[in-house]
C-alpha cells in the first residue's frame, strides 16, 4: 500500500504542477452543465438541471477515465517505467496507482462540477445521497479507468489511443440516459442506451438522488470492474515483463 500512495502522490503533484490541464479537463462538462442545463428547453422533467447533473458527473468520470489512460504510456516512452520497475516494490503497485489516482483526480473534478451545478440552481440533497452518490462515481471511474488503461497497453502508442478517445467518448455520451429519459428517445436510441455502461452509472446517481441504494447497477460496476482489473493485470504484466 506504500508503493501505490507514493505513485498516487507523484501523479497528483504532477498534474497539480500544471494549471492548464487542471483547467482544461473541467471546461467541457462545465459547458455542458451550464450551456445545455440552462438554456436547453424541455418539458418532460421539473428541474432539468437535477436530471442532467448526474450525466455531467458521469462525463467528467468517463473523460478523466480515458485522458489517464495515457499515463503509463507516457511513462514507458519517457523512461520512468523501467525505473519504477527496478524498485523493490511489486510492479502491481504501478498499475494500481495509477488507476487510482486517474479515479480520485476524476472524483475531484466531479466535486467542483457538482458545486458548480448546486450554485446554478441544483438541488441540494442530504449528505448520505452524497455519499452513495460518490460510491457510484467511485466504482464507474475505477471500471473505466482500468478500460483506459488496458487499451492503452495494447495499442501501445499515444496517436493510435487518441484516435480511440476521440471515436468512444462522445458516442458513449450521447447514447446514454444522461440528456434525455428512456421514454422519450427514439427506440433504437433506447435500446442503446439501455446496454449503455454510462447508463448503469447515471440511472445509479439519479436513484440515490432519490434516497434509494441502486444495488444492482452497484454489484454490476463492482463486478465489471474486478473483470476489467483482473485483464488489465495481465496485460500489464505482458507488457512489462
Amino acid at each position: 500500500m506504500n508503493g501505490i500512495k507514493e505513485y498516487i502522490t507523484r501523479d497528483m503533484i504532477k498534474w497539480l504542477r500544471s494549471p492548464v490541464s487542471v483547467v482544461s479537463m473541467l471546461a467541457m462538462p462545465a459547458a455542458w452543465l451550464i450551456f445545455v442545463g440552462l438554456a436547453l428547453p424541455v418539458t418532460f422533467t421539473g428541474n432539468y438541471l437535477d436530471f442532467i447533473v448526474p450525466g455531467i458527473l458521469v462525463m467528467t468520470m468517463l473523460s478523466s477515465s480515458l485522458n489517464g489512460g495515457t499515463l503509463l504510456m507516457f511513462d514507458k516512452i519517457l523512461g520512468f517505467l523501467n525505473k519504477f520497475l527496478a524498485l523493490p516494490t511489486p510492479r502491481e503497485s504501478i498499475l494500481f496507482g495509477k488507476i487510482l489516482f486517474i479515479t480520485i483526480r476524476g472524483a475531484i473534478q466531479a466535486t467542483i462540477i457538482l458545486v458548480i451545478g448546486i450554485l446554478i440552481g441544483a438541488t441540494i440533497l442530504p449528505l448520505a445521497q452524497y455519499g452513495m452518490i460518490y460510491l457510484i462515481l467511485l466504482l464507474f471511474g475505477f471500471l473505466m479507468s482500468a478500460c483506459a488503461t488496458t487499451i492503452a497497453l495494447y495499442l501501445g502508442d499515444h496517436d493510435s489511443y487518441s484516435a480511440f478517445n476521440t471515436m468512444i467518448s462522445m458516442p458513449l455520451f450521447f447514447t446514454s440516459s444522461a440528456l434525455m429519459p428512456y421514454d422519450v428517445m427514439p427506440g433504437w436510441l433506447s435500446t442503446i442506451a439501455h446496454f449503455n455502461p454510462l447508463s448503469y452509472a447515471i440511472d445509479a446517481v439519479r436513484a440515490a438522488e432519490t434516497g434509494t441504494i441502486p444495488l444492482i447497477q452497484i454489484g454490476l460496476l463492482a463486478l465489471l470492474g474486478g473483470i476489467v482489473i483482473a485483464i488489465c493485470m495481465q496485460m500489464f504484466r505482458r507488457v512489462t515483463v
